[in-house]
């Protein structure tokens, strides 16, 4: 059975059985969040059943093919169109298979920082910040912008952006790291190639379907006006509230909304996302690339180079690169994304045959 099983088809058949039977129970939505899990494992286990059929139908149909292709009943270059095809679709259900991690499904969290190159670092932030959202856009995400602290001339010296939808953190997650531009300086009066960096980090945000134990008592809550644009309204109320946790040292603020209780809200489930990616550090220590990457954002300690006069972006964990910088930099990031998902892939394999 074609793929069988790295998709786990079987069980999760049986599985999708059992849960759809639960649906049509009288008292189903009594429990409305237990019941909205419920269909969001449904879910879950439709789109990979949905994934694992169009790739076994496409195969079925290059069989088909080549049987006629044996009696004479089909050419060479139809065979070989549909070889290719079946290829490409082999190839990204390898790429899909590789979000199999529990946090994999969430959506996410990014936090993008200015590092060196002043003013011109700054920019970047807001560069990078476009691009993220519409690369969000592009694949059907919901995106949000959170806070943002603006520079002193010109973009932000940190924002944060929510990204909603299906696997946005597992998709996301390689984007961890500091990110470096080259280019000549808009800011520069002798139009100098300047040089400027900015750190991106990614956080899986937990939803009703992860409980996380927090103990209140261990977060100290403070309450601070607002910064930035908002109106009056935001500037003379304390509505910003940051909590510190105090065992972990966590920290996490939040100034999005004029309310300071939603403003609790939602910094209440960042923290929680912060101490559930924790655990999954704790967990798996040997695979944790979060606070690995958080390195100091200047030369040597890059993932990923945009140098916009010689048309370039590289990544360099991978090697994949593209001349097209403007296509990056509108978001379209897919190709990077697979490229580090599935040399992560492979290094697993890797290690996994030598432990043979």
């Amino acid at each position: 059975m074609l793929y069988g099983g790295i998709f786990d088809v079987e069980n999760r058949r049986h599985r999708l059985e059992e849960l759809e039977v639960t649906t049509q129970a009288p008292n189903f939505w009594e429990q409305a969040q237990v019941a909205q899990n419920t269909l969001k494992t449904i879910k879950s286990h439709q789109y990979w059943l949905a994934l694992y059929q169009n790739l076994q139908q496409t195969f079925d149909d290059l069989q088909v093919l080549y049987e006629f292709y044996e009696q004479g009943e089909a050419d060479e270059a139809e065979v070989e169109a549909q070889y290719q095809h079946t290829l490409a679709m082999c190839e990204d259900a390898e790429f899909r298979s590789t979000l199999n991690a529990e946090e994999d499904a969430l959506d996410a969290e990014l936090e993008i920082n200015a590092g060196a190159g002043g003013t011109e670092a700054c920019d970047w932030v807001d560069m990078l910040m476009r691009m993220y959202i519409m690369w969000g856009e592009k694949n059907g995400y919901k995106v949000r912008t959170g806070w943002t602290v603006a520079g002193d001339v010109a973009g932000y010296k940190s924002v944060n952006l929510t990204i909603e939808g299906a696997f946005a953190y597992g998709n996301l997650k390689g984007e961890n790291g500091v990110h470096r531009l080259v280019r000549i300086s808009p800011f520069n009066a002798q139009g100098k190639r300047q040089t400027s960096f900015a750190s991106v980090f990614v956080h899986p945000l937990v939803d009703d379907s992860i409980q996380i134990d927090l103990n209140m008592g261990d977060v100290r809550v403070d309450t601070f006006r607002a910064s930035g644009a908002g109106g009056q309204h935001v500037n003379r109320t304390e509505s910003a509230v940051r909590f510190t946790h105090i065992p972990t040292g966590i920290v996490v603020e939040c100034q999005e909304d004029r309310s300071q209780i939603r403003n609790r809200e939602i910094a209440l489930k960042a923290l929680k996302s912060r101490l559930y990616e924790l655990e999954i550090k704790k967990r798996n220590e040997e695979k944790a690339k979060l606070e690995s990457g958080k390195r100091k954002i200047e030369w040597g300690s890059q993932i990923r180079s945009y140098v916009l006069d010689d048309r370039r972006v590289k990544d360099h964990r991978t090697g994949h690169q593209t001349g097209n910088t403007d296509a990056v930099l509108n978001g379209e990031l897919n190709p990077f994304i697979k490229a580090y998902l599935m040399s992560d892939l492979n290094t697993e394999n890797t290690d996994n045959g030598d432990d043979d």
